[in-house]
């Protein structure tokens, strides 16, 4: 399969944005775009995407391109969408752009669903980050974000909406069923909201008194 590697994680149910500008890339989109659409997108766990030396992690997600186009330069934007968990079975030659023998992953049999109960209140909470996000003007999905009902799906939809470091949703995307990825949602959550709101009591306090 085509790879991408880049800085940031997309998980299944996420939506990436790309300008593709180096050549081996533009070639890439050219054989999807000519075959089935998909690429394989992993996080770079040391290096840089740009130029190679870097160092990649061998859990990733299949991308499936929405939109392709191509301006007069070369350069290309993209809309992929995440649909499915993929591992690495042996790395090819980056010839001409990086490649992968994969395996798509699905949770396994033995992977813990998380309950409805469960679910919803991590829905409310990954809410109430967002809207404190927005508050305090960071990055991050709206609080009003819809999510699938189903929660293996709709965890990672959480996670691609938070204000989490990529780290954290390589974290996410390693997790086997949706009750682990809950679990440790709730935990992100919980440590985003001190974070989150003592920077609003630090902004108050900054304020001056009328």
């Amino acid at each position: 399969m085509p790879m991408f590697p880049l800085g940031t994680v997309l998980l299944p149910g996420g939506v990436l944005p790309l300008q593709v500008f180096e050549p081996r890339y533009r070639a890439m989109v050219q054989h999807c775009l000519a075959a089935d659409r998909r690429f394989g997108v992993v996080l770079i766990a040391r290096g840089y995407e740009v130029g190679g030396d870097d160092v990649r992690t061998d859990v990733g997600t299949v991308a499936q391109m929405m939109q392709a186009t191509e301006m007069a330069n070369g350069l290309w934007f993209l809309v992929a969408v995440g649909t499915r968990r993929l591992r690495v079975r042996r790395w090819l030659p980056d010839d001409p752009y990086p490649r992968a023998e994969v395996e798509e992953w699905d949770d396994g049999p033995e992977a813990e669903p998380m309950d409805s109960a469960a679910y919803a209140a991590l829905v409310r909470t990954a809410r109430r980050v967002l809207a404190l996000a927005a508050e305090v003007g960071q990055a991050a999905g709206p609080a009003t974000i819809e999510v699938a009902d189903d929660p293996a799906l709709g965890t990672f939809q959480l996670a691609s909406a938070l204000p989490i470091g990529p780290f954290d949703r390589q974290r996410i995307l390693l997790a086997d069923g949706s009750r682990a990825r809950g679990e440790l949602l709730g935990d992100l959550c919980r440590d985003r909201t001190e974070d989150l709101e003592g920077l609003l009591r630090l902004r108050d306090e900054d304020e001056p008194q009328p």
